[in-house]
C-alpha cells in the first residue's frame, strides 16, 4: 500500500449524499476510494490539459542520437 496521508476537508452535504449513494450502489467501496477516484481524474486532466497545450516539436524518439 502505498503512503497515504489523512486530509480533512469540508463537502457540502448533498455531494457528501450522492457519493453515499455510489458506495451503496457498489461503484466505489467507500467513500475515501470515491473521493480518491475523483481526485485522479483531476489531476488526470489537468495532466492532459498541459500536454495538450506544449509547443509540438519535430524531434522524434527514434531519431536522437
Amino acid at each position: 500500500m502505498q503512503n497515504m496521508e489523512r486530509v480533512t476537508l469540508r463537502i457540502p452535504k448533498q455531494q457528501i449524499e450522492e457519493v453515499e449513494q455510489m458506495v451503496e450502489t457498489g461503484e466505489f467501496p467507500n467513500r475515501s476510494e470515491a473521493i480518491r477516484s475523483a481526485v485522479r481524474d483531476m489531476l488526470n486532466e489537468q495532466a492532459d490539459k498541459r500536454e495538450s497545450t506544449k509547443p509540438k516539436t519535430a524531434e522524434r524518439s527514434w531519431a536522437k542520437v
